[in-house]
């Protein structure tokens, strides 16, 4: 029988998370970046991210956030594009939904930039017809059946 050497098992890996409740600075985008919100995650480390500057591109989630930083549809991340790739991106950031509310009110996101939906964009159209699943009957129709 060989001796555990090590520190422990998967469930040690998983008890880290030092940073996650502290304030940090607010990081706004340089040259070379871009702020993004992800459309839909892809699986494989990937995500489907629609650019402030109006381009879907396919982003690759770098290994320091692989698994210890989750994203999700929705959240508005910093993308650092590529000189020789333009529909491809890597993730460098993701911002705290407090943190894309403050890039918001500083005017670094547009206005229509719709936060903590879920899944971004095309929700207005759901949303309307949503009283429309109600259907009423009268008395002759159930009558009839």
């Amino acid at each position: 029988m060989p001796k555990n050497k090590g520190k422990g098992g998967k469930n040690r890996k998983r008890g880290k998370n030092e940073a996650d409740d502290e304030k940090r600075e607010l990081i706004f985008k340089e040259d070379g970046q871009e702020y993004a919100q992800v459309m839909r995650m892809l699986g494989n480390g990937r995500c489907e991210a629609t650019c402030i500057d109006g381009v879907k591109r396919l982003c690759h989630i770098r290994g320091k956030m692989h698994k210890k930083v989750w994203i999700a549809a929705g959240d508005i991340i910093l993308v650092g594009l590529r000189d020789y790739q333009d529909d491809k991106a890597d993730v460098i950031l993701k911002y705290m939904p407090d943190e894309a509310r403050l890039l918001k009110a500083y005017g670094e996101l547009p206005e229509n930039t719709r936060l903590n939906e879920g899944i971004a964009g095309g929700l207005d159209e759901e949303d309307e017809g949503a009283g429309d699943d109600y259907i009423e009957f009268e008395d002759e129709d159930i009558d009839k059946i």
